[in-house]
């Protein structure tokens, strides 16, 4: 089981336990727009995600671990690396952290430094990219924080309530 320890909250691999925490994020509509779904997950479908979970990132061609605060142990968001592609040593980054209240508290900020940390040093990828709605200012400020440059704007990519907006592409190159 992977686990990635930081100072308040630490990543772990998802457990058929966080089957009703997943559903809930996958059915909260108010992040669709982050996510890119569309219709709603059945338990089943989430259920039949989990047990193929054990798959390495090589396998699966991506890795989502759980958020969770080191003090209650409570799962309080997602972080994902997708696309995975080893042969050209990069992967797409992806965060959500599903209480409003959690938000702008730096769990964020410390997910995505793990996870920065992880796919450099032990995935020994050379860049990392991000899809970023250009509306999303929470998420834009994050990853700019982090070094990820903007090298490009969709125009017209994501329709949202029959209102079509951009997305911005970053990414984060590995010099070492």
């Amino acid at each position: 089981m992977i686990t990635l320890k930081g100072t308040n909250i630490y990543l772990r691999a998802l457990e058929p336990e966080d089957l009703e925490f997943i559903y809930a994020i996958e059915n909260n509509e108010s992040v669709w727009d982050v996510s890119n779904t569309q219709t709603p997950y059945s338990r089943f479908l989430i259920r039949q995600y989990l047990e193929n979970a054990h798959q390495d990132i090589y396998e699966a061609k991506q890795l989502r671990l759980a958020i969770c605060l080191n003090d209650t142990f409570e799962a309080v968001g997602l972080i994902d690396l997708f696309d995975f592609d080893p042969k050209n040593n990069r992967a797409g980054v992806g965060i959500v952290i599903s209480s409003e209240s959690n938000r702008n508290s730096g769990i964020g900020s410390e997910a995505l430094q793990l996870v920065i940390n992880y796919a450099f040093n032990q995935l020994q990828l050379h860049q990392l990219y991000a899809n970023i709605g250009s509306d999303n200012e929470i998420s834009l400020q994050l990853f700019t924080k982090f070094g990820f440059q903007k090298i490009g704007v969709k125009k017209d990519w994501i329709k949202v309530n029959n209102i079509f907006k951009d997305e911005i592409l970053y990414q984060l190159i590995n010099h070492i």
